[in-house]
């Protein structure tokens, strides 16, 4: 059973900036067949797709709410994943999730098998 472990939230104001790191743990040694993302869930919301990596490091997809603003990375031989965010927006404010699935990277939660525990992001105004 594999779990991910995230880490990286708190409290910043608006156009601040904060890195969120996701750990990948589990018997499955294979972290790089593994496609990435983070989601985020506000009070009241859906839980959204903000940004995915696949096990290529050059696949990647955003949100146009984040795009240009937020970065997706991974280190396959950590199995970490991390979102650095910038220019950080009220909106932003939320409950971040990584998530991990085998095969591409795909925008609905409903495709991911792995989640994280959910870290808060908080930005003030």
């Amino acid at each position: 059973q594999e779990q991910l472990v995230e880490s990286g939230g708190g409290l910043v104001q608006a156009g601040g900036s904060l890195k969120l790191s996701c750990a990948l743990s589990g018997e499955d040694a294979s972290f790089s067949i593994y496609s990435m993302a983070y989601f985020r869930q506000a009070p009241g919301k859906e839980r959204e797709f903000v940004a995915g990596i696949g096990w290529s490091i050059n696949e990647y997809y955003y949100a146009d709410s984040v795009t240009g603003r937020f970065t997706i990375s991974r280190n396959n031989a950590k199995k970490m994943i991390y979102l650095q965010m910038n220019s950080l927006q009220f909106d932003d404010t939320a409950v971040y999730y990584c998530a991990a699935r085998r095969g591409i990277v795909r925008s609905p939660a409903t495709d991911y098998t792995y989640w994280g525990q959910g870290t808060q992001v908080t930005v003030s105004l």
